[in-house]
């Protein structure tokens, strides 16, 4: 948790930080990539939080600090999934409409995502859900033995992105095909979701027919650890794997200009 945490918060605050420094990164498009690099430095400080008191071998913040650490967590990890399924379909439209992002647009879907994720974040604390001890009780996430609110928190914010990004990348690799240009690989983004993200899920969509408890709590914290990798991975998809967005951080890092215009909607 320690090593994954600390890669993925140097390399998502790198993505930031270029951001806010480099005026040719600054785009409505890259906009939703920023919005995916907050989110996943705020899975990073949740994983350094987590990691600390796995070394404690024990939650030292109480059980108010439990319900804010559970929140904060999964308020962060919600909106790096739906930023995520914002980008495929942006990319959807400037590779396949050929229609271009206005801040207008960029602005009013990072705000949706983070106040989607907000909504369903806050639940928990309003009494559809619960925040709890995860099985090794040395952090704290959704309580996924009460199956109350899962089956509907999977499908909107699992399924329902998913979906939008299968789509949006099914249409892009098929344009990709017919020009003969692959700009990037159409299927890495939704690999990354499932492999990352639902273990996780599947662990939910059971836990809301069938009591998972009888599952041992090491296994049942293999879904959590997998997915606090996120940040890790989609810091090298939609940064350092955007050829344009990598210039820029280059440009930040060394001072050599970009050669060529950041295009705006390259990823």
């Amino acid at each position: 948790l320690c090593i994954s945490a600390l890669l993925g918060f140097c390399l998502n605050g790198l993505t930031i930080i270029s951001f806010r420094k480099i005026k040719e990164l600054r785009t409505p498009s890259n906009l939703l990539v920023l919005s995916i690099a907050l989110a996943d430095c705020g899975i990073c400080i949740n994983a350094f939080i987590a990691a600390f008191s796995s070394f404690l071998r024990y939650w030292p913040y109480g059980s108010e600090g439990c319900q804010i650490h559970g929140f904060q967590g999964f308020l962060t990890a919600l909106a790096s999934i739906s930023s995520s399924a914002a980008v495929a379909w942006d990319r959807y439209h400037h590779y396949c409409t050929r229609s271009k992002m206005q801040w207008s647009t960029a602005i009013s879907m990072m705000m949706f995502a983070w106040l989607f994720a907000a909504f369903w974040s806050v639940m928990p604390l309003l009494g559809w859900g619960e925040y709890d001890y995860e099985p090794l009780r040395t952090c704290c996430t959704l309580d996924y033995s009460k199956g109350d609110s899962l089956f509907a928190l999977s499908i909107f914010n699992f399924i329902i992105p998913g979906f939008i990004m299968l789509t949006s990348y099914q249409s892009i690799h098929q344009k990709f095909k017919k020009t003969g240009q692959y700009k990037f690989n159409t299927g890495l983004p939704l690999k990354t979701l499932v492999i990352c993200w639902g273990p996780y899920c599947l662990l939910c969509f059971y836990a809301a027919v069938e009591n998972v408890m009888f599952i041992s709590p090491k296994y049942r914290m293999i879904p959590a650890v997998i997915a606090k990798t996120v940040p890790t991975v989609d810091a090298f998809i939609y940064a350092l794997g955007n050829e344009n967005y990598r210039g820029g951080i280059w440009q930040f890092l060394t001072g050599q200009k970009i050669e060529k215009e950041v295009d705006n909607k390259t990823k």
